[in-house]
């Protein structure tokens, strides 16, 4: 079992985050007449929103304090006025009003959510708000401007949304989810520092009431402009099928997972109702809602594990306005910010690493965390493969954290067995290196079915003319000369018989045994490129000048053989140049196979 920071941990939030959220909001106690707020057709009334916006005595900020404090009787108000509405009356009051963010069928669910008083379906209610406000904000910035703020807070400062909005507008939003000073509703959330019952409800009703507000001065500002939004569509997970590796989560496996989650000291006792929804939401095939809250709260469990191995117990706090918090990002990196070395992947283990990377991090990857907070996927075609795959590795992970003697019990079963093992062989397939290894196999297959194709007539009497070709035969020599000494790198194992003789003259076959001993070379050094490090600066320069050469040969082969130039003879002439710089180059022993080679040696 391994050993965590000491639970019961009461909260995440740190004293000034606590109180922002929890307590100043209440301060108040005067209430406030909802008909100033909104009117009985659903219209809101901004003013009296903006009015409780506090600004510093300079003028130059916000002070966000003050204006929750203030905004606290308002929330109030409103929430009540939703509590007090059926849902026939919440749709057709606001609904119109919702259409803007292109997923007016969740808020729905939210008002249900609302009048459940489960305080956990009220945040995922609010996380799943944030996500897709940030969406359609976005597509209102670029009916303006034109690279978006990939940042929530960044958008809500930029002056194209105060140019739609209204400035006093925005700075509202600033202080409900804009800003680590304010609320910062989105971010405490969804980097899981706040348990079920730290978000007070009345908060998510004014975030649906302030969505339905901004799809109000919307409509004002495109009927003005004659603009038309357009939204972009959702990102497809087009990567996933090389990411399935873990069996179907079962309903045996479900019922040890239930077991699991209340032993493993992974999981914070007060985010135990998150992982208990999460599963709920599993068998109710309500996938996203499943992966949202497994995302979460995995990186909630991970920086608790990432500050008991790197002995900074407060990172498990949310940090202050001057501090970043420990998020993923800094998580999963190879350094702490102060240069010292993160201790949590050598804690993990490499294949739990690589999962970690391969579903988060790799721009390859699903991104799973990124794109679900960002409402760049559409939550209702959420494939369970993604949430089955995150459950199975949750699963794995919490089992790292229990009692030996339980696990053995555990492992008993042939099905826990079996996710235990796809774990611990976990290799990456979303790393760079991975993607290059898929595309050198893909080359080497298409290049293989190339004698296959079928010649045109008379090509025949062309390549017997072609074989007195002396550069031709110059590039045959060479290509032999190279494999051959490629070849000697290449473990005993894995060689094959390569019959080097009687390669055929024809320009376009000339090409296929040229690109394979390019694919031959990449794949050497893919294999070495460990040892580059043991290159100086020098040699690293000469290095990378080398292999942007031959990508330059395949670029220019490439243009050199296209249908609208079909210039052949010049891409024999390329071809020379560059098995001329791969022999010099390896004459010198530059290349990593032979660094490796003389690493092994110096071993040895």
């Amino acid at each position: 079992m391994e050993i965590l920071i000491e639970d019961p941990i009461t909260t995440c939030l740190s004293p000034s985050v606590y109180d922002m959220i929890c307590k100043l909001g209440f301060e108040a106690r005067e209430n406030c007449d909802i008909s100033s707020i909104v009117t009985q057709n659903g219209e809101v009334c901004w003013t009296t929103i903006t009015d409780c916006v506090v600004y510093t005595e300079s003028a130059q900020g916000l002070d966000y304090g003050g204006s929750v404090r203030l905004l606290g009787p308002v929330c109030q108000a409103v929430h009540l006025h939703l509590s007090s509405l059926t849902k026939g009356q919440f749709e057709t009051r606001y609904s119109p009003g919702l259409q803007w963010t292109g997923v007016p069928e969740l808020f729905p669910e939210m008002f249900d959510a609302l009048g459940s008083l489960q305080s956990l379906a009220i945040s995922l209610s609010l996380m799943k708000l944030t996500s897709c406000l940030e969406r359609a904000l976005a597509d209102v910035y670029l009916l303006i401007g034109k690279e978006c703020p990939f940042l929530l807070r960044d958008l809500i400062a930029s002056e194209a949304l105060a140019q739609v909005f209204g400035q006093s507008v925005m700075d509202v939003l600033k202080v409900f989810v804009g800003s680590p000073c304010g609320l910062n509703l989105r971010n405490v959330l969804w980097h899981g520092f706040a348990a079920p019952q730290e978000i007070p409800p009345k908060y998510c009703s004014m975030m649906i009431l302030l969505t339905a507000g901004l799809g109000q001065l919307l409509k004002g500002y495109l009927q003005q402009t004659k603009f038309t939004l357009a939204r972009r569509p959702f990102v497809t997970l087009t990567s996933l099928e090389d990411l399935i590796v873990f069996p179907d989560v079962t309903y045996e496996v479900l019922s040890v997972l239930e077991e699991v989650m209340k032993k493993s000291t992974f999981i914070l006792k007060i985010m135990l109702p998150y992982w208990e929804v999460a599963l709920i939401n599993f068998k109710s095939n309500r996938f996203a809602d499943c992966a949202i809250l497994l995302l979460v709260q995995l990186e909630t469990g991970l920086r608790k594990v990432f500050a008991t191995v790197n002995k900074c117990p407060r990172r498990l706090l949310t940090a202050e306005s001057t501090a970043l918090y420990t998020t993923f990002d800094e998580i999963l990196a190879k350094h702490l910010n102060d240069g010292k070395i993160n201790q949590l992947p050598l804690f993990l283990g490499e294949p739990a690493m690589e999962f970690l990377w391969d579903f988060l991090n790799h721009q390859e990857g699903p991104r799973l965390r990124d794109r679900l907070s960002h409402g760049e996927i559409s939550l209702p075609e959420f494939p369970k493969e993604a949430a089955n795959q995150l459950l199975a590795f949750s699963f794995v992970l919490l089992l790292r954290f229990i009692d030996e003697d339980l696990l053995s019990v555990f492992k008993e079963k042939a099905a826990v067995r079996a996710l235990v093992s796809v774990a611990e062989a976990y290799g990456a397939r979303c790393h760079p290196v991975s993607q290059l290894k898929k595309q050198v196999l893909s080359c080497e297959r298409s290049i293989g079915v190339w004698p296959l194709l079928p010649l045109p007539e008379g090509s025949e009497r062309e390549a017997q003319r072609s074989e007195g070709n002396s550069e031709i035969n110059a590039c045959h020599s060479l290509i032999t000369e190279i494999v051959a000494e490629l070849c000697h790198h290449v473990p005993e194992t894995h060689r094959v018989p390569h019959d080097s003789e009687h390669l055929p003259p024809e320009n376009i076959k000339l090409l296929s045994p040229m690109l394979s001993l390019i694919l031959l070379l990449i794949a050497l050094e893919l294999v070495n490129i460990h040892v580059v490090l043991g290159k100086n600066t020098s040699e690293y320069q000469q290095y990378l000048r080398f292999l942007k050469s031959i990508l330059q040969y395949t670029e220019n082969l490439a243009a050199y053989t296209s249908q609208d130039k079909n210039k052949w003879d010049e891409a024999v002439n390329l071809t020379q140049a560059a098995l001329l710089k791969i022999w010099t180059f390896s004459e010198k022993k530059q290349m990593l196979i032979h660094l490796a080679k003389k690493s092994t040696s110096k071993v040895v």
